[in-house]
């Protein structure tokens, strides 16, 4: 294992110490260089002759996509502050830097905390799998605390850590089977059925979700959540200034407008808004963009911008997954191929199948049923009739289908759905 140390403090005194004493004979480690900013040391660490990185806490450009990088070239991290920084070390926390030390602790607890974060790197699940396996560039779960009820970050009203809030990812294959009008719907319904709940467009190809709601939408939403969890300034009045009120019980994060903005919705930076909506909300439901391959990973040799990063760590962090499906030939034969992709993207993901736009003119949807069932392997937890019009009118009036077809089959059955999703959410993390 290598014992090669990278320094990146801007000449500060803990810097020139730690330097001075790992230049001794005999010393545990070596220090390969003494780094002028984080550019330089993500250089370094990619030759894969470093095993750890001693930062200061407010060095340039430090941020969850560095510390990323960083890990996966199998370098650990340790950040410095100022022992009365309490800002600085959860700035750090929420980077995703966990191991940090004092700068008037002295070289030797530094060294050690060097050493304690090469080994728990090491030990770490997928650390040696590389980037050539796309799974391995997946940031690790963050957990997140729990809320009861939708936070603003006010006086007296303080999340439940032991209630965590769930998260629902809807996702679907290319030819558009209506992820969008399934994620607004089942949001929309939750929030009506009393349950506070966050809607998420994630969808790195161009999101609607504002339009649904006849939102001309202007917000930084998921971009601007984004660039503060990567730069560990999220938290749960951030997030919530971020977002849009829809009513007593529902908001909504907006996502990109332009698909060419796709680079702000950063991979490393989703977990980190995913678990501050865990504490937001009890429900948080996420209408993904539906591209799964991660080719980009093995086409470059140095580590590239990954475009549909953020739609496979939306799906991993998620406790359920609703996959849907058009109810006809090519939909039918899309969200099959779609489901052998998420296997292969994420191995055990086992997610709920929903039918969508079911009508008569292509058949008995129970023959749709069974082509699912044979094909992928899966059941069909639910069917959604067709109803153009009602959602063609929702769309059109920028209102939700619950608005404006309150007795629609359609609205009647995302109904059930909801409740359905919600007992799915319960039993994940039970």
């Amino acid at each position: 294992m290598s014992t090669g140390l990278l320094t990146a403090g801007s000449g500060q005194s803990w810097e020139n110490e730690l330097v001075a004493a790992l230049d001794r004979p005999g010393s545990p480690m070596t220090v390969l260089r003494r780094c002028v900013d984080i550019g330089d040391v993500l250089a370094i660490a990619t030759t894969g002759q470093a095993a750890v990185a001693v930062v200061a806490a407010d060095l340039r450009r430090l941020d969850t996509e560095a510390v990323d990088r960083l890990r996966l070239s199998g370098v650990a991290v340790v950040g410095v502050c100022p022992p009365a920084d309490q800002r600085s070390r959860d700035r750090l926390d929420r980077i995703g830097v966990t191991s940090i030390v004092s700068d008037d602790a002295g070289s030797a607890a530094v060294v050690s905390a060097a050493r304690l974060a090469v080994s728990e790197l090491a030990a770490r699940p997928g650390h040696s799998a590389g980037v050539s396996d796309p799974r391995s560039a997946l940031p690790p779960p963050a957990g997140g605390d729990g809320g009861s009820g939708i936070d603003d970050g006010e006086p007296g009203r303080t999340p439940d850590p032991a209630r965590p809030g769930r998260v629902v990812a809807v996702w679907g294959p290319t030819g558009a089977p209506g992820r969008t009008t399934v994620a607004t719907a089942l949001a929309v319904e939750a929030a009506r059925a009393g349950t506070p709940t966050l809607l998420i467009d994630a969808d790195v190809y161009g999101g609607v979700a504002a339009s649904a709601f006849g939102l001309l939408d202007e917000s930084p939403g998921l971009a601007g959540a984004c660039r503060l969890a990567a730069n560990g300034r999220l938290d749960l009045a951030a997030l919530t200034g971020l977002c849009w009120s829809l009513g007593d019980d529902l908001r909504l994060l907006t996502g990109i407008a332009r698909a060419d903005r796709w680079p702000e919705v950063r991979p490393s930076a989703i977990p980190k808004v995913l678990a501050m909506a865990r504490r937001m909300a009890p429900l948080t439901v996420i209408d993904c963009a539906f591209a799964l391959e991660a080719d980009e990973e093995i086409s470059y040799d140095t580590m590239a911008p990954r475009r549909n990063g953020a739609t496979l760590t939306v799906l991993s962090e998620a406790d359920v997954v609703l996959a849907v499906g058009a109810c006809d030939p090519a939909g039918l034969e899309r969200l099959i191929r779609g489901l052998t992709e998420l296997g292969e993207a994420l191995p055990g993901a086992v997610p709920l199948v929903l039918l969508n736009r079911c009508r008569a003119s292509v058949g008995p949807s129970e023959q749709a049923v069974a082509a699912v069932g044979r094909f992928a392997g899966v059941k069909v937890v639910a069917r959604l009739p067709e109803d153009r019009q009602a959602t063609d009118t929702a769309w059109r009036s920028g209102v939700s289908l619950a608005e404006a077809a309150p007795r629609s089959a359609l609205t009647i059955a995302i109904r059930a759905l909801a409740t359905t999703v919600l007992g799915a959410a319960e039993r994940a993390v039970a």
